[in-house]
């Protein structure tokens, strides 16, 4: 069964032009973690007015957090954070960046989807 995650975190207003860049070719080992995790239709949408980012992928797995867990020990996914982290904000207190205890992005509540035909 899939699952359709949806995150939000805050993009630093300097960073706006660095992260699109970065963002418009992802290093494939990151791709390639993201991909074993079963990760599929991932994107990532620029909110300007609140600074916001807005992630949604699809997870197509049986285990979301063991899966979650071998993206985070991903030594190349590691230093990609490293980098993009310091772009972002993250809403929730205590956050030190991803890969962490404490989320870094903040995961929200679906309250609808239509599927319509396939």
């Amino acid at each position: 069964m899939s699952k359709r995650v949806c995150q939000i975190i805050k993009l630093k207003p300097a960073a706006e032009a660095e992260y699109k860049e970065i963002h418009a070719a992802v290093w494939p080992g990151v791709l390639a973690a993201l991909e074993r995790a079963h990760i599929t239709d991932y994107s990532i949408h620029h909110y300007p007015p609140l600074q916001l980012l807005i992630a949604t992928f699809k997870y197509t797995g049986s285990d979301y957090e063991g899966d979650m867990k071998k993206v985070g020990d991903d030594l190349e996914t590691q230093r990609w954070w490293k980098v993009t982290d310091g772009m972002q904000e993250s809403f929730i207190e205590g956050a030190e960046g991803s890969g962490r205890d404490v989320p870094w992005w903040t995961e929200v509540e679906e309250v609808f989807r239509f599927k319509g035909k396939a």
